[in-house]
């Protein structure tokens, strides 16, 4: 009688845990049986780099620049969710002139995330020209961030009860002309991406995440709504200008007339999401009103009211991956949070991959691992272990049989 060792016909593929000098490592571990992968698992936890233990020894204003420093792409995201949920602590009303300017920001950086993520998923399938062109696209939306906060990653821009620089009127044709650069190349990408023939074969069909698991799993952001979950925080809870603005959710279905959850509807999701955050920044353009930009400026003052104020606060925000959410708690007697808590949106988006990867083939996993946009830094090696003989993929191989499936297809 043969033993169930001998029989088996599936293997082990683990990935990860990846480098450690980058924040959520991550562990994959596989089952797979030939190309086909069986069965998949996620590992999280290797490295942890203390940002919130250091920012409880520090002040809300400090705090900011640490904030900043959680994810190099969504530099606006975290500090405007930290804001907020100290100014919900302090209940603080943050200047209507503000909130416009923070809605530019933020859909400015949603731009430049998107087409950055645009880039990465081509590479990832090999279509390194379509890459070369987003990145350009991109470093357009990048230079209108200096030009607006004198920084090109990290803006420094936020701070609590309001913003720390204004949008003049000197600035709104640099803005314009910005804007109508991503106007006149928004079909050139939208071609490239839903009407190639070879994109289509390599995205429709496959990582289907279903409206079912999307729900149980608590999938966010982009993910979520090309499941046909419509989950937005700035439409479901407006904070900053969103209340005043003319948008909604976008599904994928507003362009096919269907939801099929595949990485395909993901970059739908997204594609249409660079068009509505150009029209959301032409919206307060237009609707800005005048006044003040922070609601105290002294921040020596605005520091004695933190070491006064005792009580939690709760700040969420609509980061280009989806919802993130900052937990701060004062005690009154520090002017340092007794806890500040952070969930980005990526540990919303981990287990999903789980359901998306089944079924899949071993050249698919960079493609559906990038269609979540997943905030961590690359696998580093790949260990094989199949009968007992061990031998190392790294990622340029992994890398290079996804790359091969897309010249067989193209065949």
């Amino acid at each position: 009688m043969k033993s169930k060792e001998a029989t088996k016909t599936t293997y082990r593929l683990p990935i990860g845990p990846i480098h450690p000098a980058l924040k959520e490592p991550v562990m994959f571990e596989f089952e797979i049986d030939g190309e086909r992968i069986v069965d998949a698992d996620v590992y999280l936890g290797q490295v942890h780099r203390a940002i919130e233990w250091t920012g409880m020894r520090r002040n809300p204003i400090q705090i900011l620049y640490l904030a900043e420093r959680i994810c190099g792409i969504c530099s606006i995201s975290h500090p405007i969710a930290f804001a907020r949920a100290v100014e919900n602590a302090m209940d603080i009303e943050v200047p209507a002139r503000a909130d416009y300017i923070r809605v530019i920001q933020g859909e400015l950086e949603r731009i430049c995330s998107h087409v950055l993520w645009a880039g990465v998923a081509a590479h990832e399938i090999g279509f390194d020209s379509v890459l070369f062109l987003t990145w350009q696209m991109r470093e357009k939306a990048l230079d209108l961030t200096e030009y607006l906060t004198g920084n090109r990653i990290t803006k420094a821009i936020i701070t609590i009860g309001g913003v720390r620089r204004d949008v003049t009127k000197d600035q709104l044709p640099k803005i314009y002309e910005t804007l109508n650069y991503f106007k006149d190349n928004f079909e050139k990408l939208r071609h490239m991406f839903l009407d190639d023939k070879t994109f289509k074969m390599r995205s429709q069909g496959v990582g289907v995440l279903t409206k079912k698991d999307a729900l149980e799993l608590c999938a966010v952001g982009p993910t979520t709504r090309a499941s046909g979950v419509k989950k937005d925080v700035r439409v479901d809870q407006a904070y900053c200008a969103y209340g005043d603005l003319d948008f909604d959710y976008i599904t994928p279905d507003v362009l096919t007339g269907e939801v099929n959850g595949d990485v395909y509807d993901r970059i739908i999701v997204r594609l249409l999401e660079v068009k509505q955050s150009i029209d959301l920044i032409e919206q307060c353009i237009d609707k800005m009103p005048s006044g003040e930009l922070v609601s105290e400026p002294k921040i020596p003052k605005l520091l004695a009211t933190i070491k006064k104020t005792k009580g939690e606060g709760f700040g969420r925000y609509e980061a280009p991956r989806g919802e993130c959410v900052h937990y701060v708690k004062f005690t009154g007697e520090s002017d340092h949070p007794y806890t500040w808590k952070v969930r980005a949106s990526t540990y919303n988006n981990i287990l999903p991959w789980i359901p998306m990867l089944k079924g899949e083939q071993i050249a698919d996993i960079p493609l559906v691992a990038a269609s979540t946009d997943p905030c961590m830094s690359c696998t580093n090696r790949v260990a094989i272990v199949d009968s007992g003989k061990r031998y190392e993929m790294n990622k340029e191989e992994l890398h290079r049989l996804s790359v091969e499936k897309t010249r067989r297809l193209m065949a």
